[in-house]
């Protein structure tokens, strides 16, 4: 009896040792700027979108919008690019979802890796918007890839750039975003061309919309 009983008392002593040497240890974990800015332009989207004022959402959509579905952020999807300017561009109207055409003009072509691959993307400088001062070094960039029609929208994607300095653009993937017609067919949104088509799948940004 006396010997069940330290066997006991022995037992309960090695379970609270190992209690005690086997406690979870609570870590922290440290955003990288990199994703903490991909992070913080996603918490935007989604407020710009709940927001009555600036929301291309119907009010029946917009009353019940949580947040949008976004691919995890992934830093490899932003590349440096090399940015060809064509100064000598003539401008050109591009088509929309609507019988609307936007006038635009290519600014610069942008070279750049991706997926292990070369790929090059035309950028555009929208002369609708030019001379108004909140937009007065914006470029727009159309895409269309893998993805789309299966992750993400059939119509591709959007990313807005500003014009650099020098003749490194940096292109964030993680900040590629719909087109407003995605959520409202009232919406004019230009139409990706043909020759901005990325041959890999771009797994960053925004995905398709799902009305739940």
């Amino acid at each position: 009896m006396r010997y069940i009983i330290l066997l006991f008392f022995l037992l309960i002593l090695s379970c609270g040792q190992g209690k005690r040497y086997h406690d979870k240890v609570q870590t922290t974990e440290v955003e990288s700027p990199g994703i903490a800015d991909i992070l913080k332009f996603q918490k935007e989207l989604d407020q710009s979108l709940r927001d009555p004022e600036t929301s291309p959402l119907p009010d029946r959509y917009r009353k019940s919008f949580k947040g949008l579905d976004y691919f995890e952020p992934d830093t490899t999807y932003v590349v440096k690019a090399r940015f060809e300017l064509t100064p000598d561009a003539e401008p050109f109207l591009l088509s929309t979802t609507t019988d609307r055409k936007s006038w635009e003009v290519l600014y610069g072509i942008a070279h750049f890796d991706l997926n292990g691959a070369e790929h090059q993307l035309e950028v555009y400088q929208t002369l609708d918007l030019v001379g108004q001062e909140e937009y007065e070094d914006y470029l727009f960039l159309p895409f269309l890839d893998e993805t789309n029609g299966d992750e993400t929208y059939g119509g591709g994607r959007y990313i807005d750039l500003s014009i650099p300095e020098g003749d490194t653009l940096v292109i964030d993937f993680n900040r590629a975003y719909n087109p407003y017609c995605v959520y409202n067919k009232k919406y004019s949104c230009p139409l990706v061309p043909r020759q901005n088509y990325l041959r890999t799948k771009v797994r960053a940004g925004v995905k398709d919309f799902k009305v739940e």
